[in-house]
């Protein structure tokens, strides 16, 4: 390696060799490695030095630290076990194209600093909402999550008020009412963080009761707007979800798009995780009245088998959009952008610097086709609907959520085990579930009751690896039941 000069081109080619076949190996066997890392707190910080090293060290060092010291403390999110969270596939199309990213490494800023990866970001917007069947009147734009997707909305709705926020803020205006946004109790937690970030404050986020599917209730919502309308409050935005974090429940979009469009209220669907089912055929359903929002997310990143981070934003009211962000000093200013002959996706969010996320998705989707991704997610839906199936038929096990997707919700109940018990006994058992080293759940809490979770979206995952969990969280209740049998 050159004193001034990057890696010698030669041993690029030796060790990028290695490392696709490190990676090659690691995906073809991705269940080799115990799913949830076994590492205590600070046990990789203590085995790495404090300081950076002051002269060059060898790659042969560097790779036999990342396999003695990074690995042991990974989770293993391609592991076909990983049933914890929603974002769980790394395919090797995507992993290709990071590779061109990462080697081109353009800034998809604007047009002029790369044309293709602002062309392509068109393109393959494009294409996801075509096959999503949102109408062509929604523009979208590549954000990293759906935290700063929703948080965009919610800036947008803002501007779109028309109240000189953008100029002269909100802070001592004494003409300027408090702001009201609405959610479900049931909403990402991004929801209401975007209303700390952007000043509405807690205060100003409204949780509406949802239903005994988990579903906000329309109902509520309308009397919540009149309410907050006669106590002084200005309601402004609306979010609605399509496929809820802890339960993956579909809001009813519909109605809720009529009370927004009736009160003038920005209506945002948050389709982070369920969106990604409209483009199954039999699913187009679970985006029925997100035509009639004004924005919606929809992360191919959480299940359309594309690397994080990639968060499709959808408006149709780019110029709104455009208001709210749009900042231009001179040495931004180019010919064609003054001539609005093209796009820059700087002017629509927050981020200036923007990676080139289109690649891979534009790969992937090349790769295996529309009908292979719609035949991947339904088979998902497909194994989803088996457990169901197993826990509804089992004495020990009950089901407490619908399954419109790929997540099912469930608790052990064993006759023999006192009700005052159950959480305790369902807390221990996804440990000992956990501890296998074979599976991955998470949990959450409906109605005060700890409930598990075990979602499916890993493009290696199979049926045999819903049943194993099964067979594991039958052996383990049934030793946990005795401990806690009266």
């Amino acid at each position: 390696m050159s004193s001034f000069g990057d890696m010698n081109p030669d041993e690029f080619r030796k060790y990028g060799k290695q490392l696709i076949d490190w990676i090659a190996d690691y995906l073809e066997q991705p269940d080799r490695y115990p799913v949830l890392s076994r590492v205590e707190p600070g046990e990789v910080k203590s085995q790495l030095p404090s300081a950076p090293p002051a002269s060059p060290e060898s790659m042969e060092a560097i790779l036999a630290d990342f396999d003695n010291i990074i690995v042991p403390g990974l989770t293993h999110w391609n592991n076909p076990g990983f049933f914890a969270y929603f974002g769980v596939s790394g395919p090797l199309p995507g992993v290709l194209a990071e590779m061109l990213s990462a080697g081109i490494n353009v800034n998809a800023m604007m047009w002029r600093t790369s044309p293709s990866a602002t062309e392509l970001e068109e393109v393959v917007m494009n294409w996801l909402r075509q096959m999503v069947g949102l109408p062509d009147s929604f523009e979208g734009v590549i954000m990293d999550t759906a935290s700063i997707s929703t948080l965009t909305a919610v800036a947008a709705a803002r501007e779109a008020l028309n109240l000189r926020i953008r100029e002269e803020g909100m802070a001592g205006r004494s003409d300027l009412p408090r702001l009201r946004m609405y959610t479900s109790e049931q909403s990402h937690s991004s929801v209401e963080k975007a209303g700390l970030v952007l000043g509405i404050g807690q205060a100003g986020v409204r949780k509406i009761e949802v239903d005994s599917e988990f579903r906000m209730r329309p109902d509520r919502l309308a009397a919540a707007i009149a309410e907050d309308r006669a106590r002084g409050w200005l309601p402004f935005f609306v979010c609605a979800t399509v496929g809820t974090t802890s339960t993956t429940s579909i809001d009813p979009v519909p109605a809720i798009a009529d009370i927004c469009e009736r009160e003038e209220l920005w209506l945002h669907v948050d389709g982070a995780y369920g969106g990604s089912a409209a483009i199954v055929p039999e699913m187009r359903h679970v985006l029925d009245g997100a035509e009639r929002a004004d924005s919606i997310v929809i992360n191919p990143h959480k299940w359309m088998f594309t690397q994080v981070d990639f968060s499709a934003y959808y408006t149709r009211h780019p110029d709104i959009q455009k208001r709210a962000f749009s900042i231009l000093p001179e040495y931004l200013r180019t010919t064609e952008g003054d001539a609005h002959a093209v796009k820059n996706f700087m002017d629509y969010g927050v981020q200036l610097g923007r990676r080139f996320r289109a690649l891979k998705f534009w790969f992937i989707v090349r790769t295996f086709g529309v009908d292979g991704l719609i035949e991947r997610i339904r088979e998902h839906i497909r194994m989803a609907h088996c457990l169901a199936e197993w826990i509804d038929a089992s004495s020990d096990f009950e089901r407490v959520a619908p399954v419109p997707f790929s997540t099912v919700c469930f608790r052990a109940v064993p006759k023999n085990v006192p009700e005052s018990q159950w959480g305790a006994l369902n807390e221990k058992l996804m440990a000992a579930v956990n501890a296998t080293g074979e599976v991955f759940l998470s949990h959450t809490k409906l109605n005060g009751f700890y409930i598990i979770r075990l979602a499916i979206g890993n493009i290696r995952t199979e049926e045999k690896h819903v049943r194993r969990a099964w067979e594991l969280l039958n052996a383990e209740c049934g030793k946990l039941s005795a401990e806690y049998a009266v």
